[in-house]
């Protein structure tokens, strides 16, 4: 993950690694890339989950431009180049690129025709009950304008902590931009947390997630979403 990011083709980067409590090597193996890489950033703090972690990295971050990448999926050399050339050719505020489920450390080559999708935010908060509904709601994926962050944190100590706040970035962007050229390799474990099956305290936040958007696009005039 960590080398995928350093081996970007856009250079001009602040890379914040977040080492969550963790009880093996990462925080030694985070210091040891900041001893290599003067652009990387290291916070030392008490396991509080993945949207802790993400908060404590918007908290410190100075960029203009935001993107998260969890510890166990990394990125092809062109991710942040071509989300970056998108967001910005398009006068977006977000902008999110297509990703492969993979269970192998392999590059797989895209043959694909790709195609370059342009939303207002109420037909990308549209697309949350489409076709691209996860490249939508999930945090990762995507280059985003820090100022979107204003006031809008990961909640804390839930499963399916993207569903709590994608709608809200969504709708706060003018305008989001999505290519289906995938950049961003998913891996694929059964012991993550989105790999054990159903779990009832998980599906018990997505449907407290689920509730909180419905009263927001009760709240914006979009019920019909």
């Amino acid at each position: 993950c960590v080398n995928s990011i350093l081996n970007q083709t856009y250079k001009s980067l602040e890379i914040i690694l977040v080492n969550d409590g963790s009880p093996d090597r990462c925080g030694e193996i985070c210091e040891e890339y900041a001893e290599i890489d003067k652009r990387i950033k290291v916070i030392h703090k008490k396991n509080g989950g993945i949207s802790d972690a993400r908060n404590a990295g918007i908290e410190i971050s100075k960029g203009n431009y935001i993107t998260f990448i969890d510890s166990d999926d990394w990125i092809h050399e062109k991710y942040i180049e071509t989300l970056y050339h998108l967001i910005n050719s398009a006068n977006a505020d977000i902008s999110i690129c297509n990703f492969l489920k993979t269970s192998t450390e392999q590059k797989v080559d895209y043959t694909e025709e790709k195609t370059i999708y342009e939303y207002s935010n109420s037909e990308a908060l549209q697309q949350l009950v489409g076709k691209y509904y996860l490249q939508m709601v999930v945090a990762w994926g995507k280059l985003y304008k820090s100022a979107l962050f204003t006031n809008i944190r990961f909640p804390e100590g839930k499963v399916h902590e993207d569903e709590f706040i994608a709608y809200k970035l969504l709708y706060k962007a003018k305008k989001i931009v999505f290519t289906t050229e995938p950049l961003l390799y998913y891996w694929q474990r059964s012991d993550s947390i989105m790999g054990r099956g159903f779990v009832i305290s998980h599906k018990l936040n997505q449907i407290e997630a689920y509730q909180e958007r419905a009263d927001f696009f009760d709240k914006i005039g979009e019920s019909e979403l």
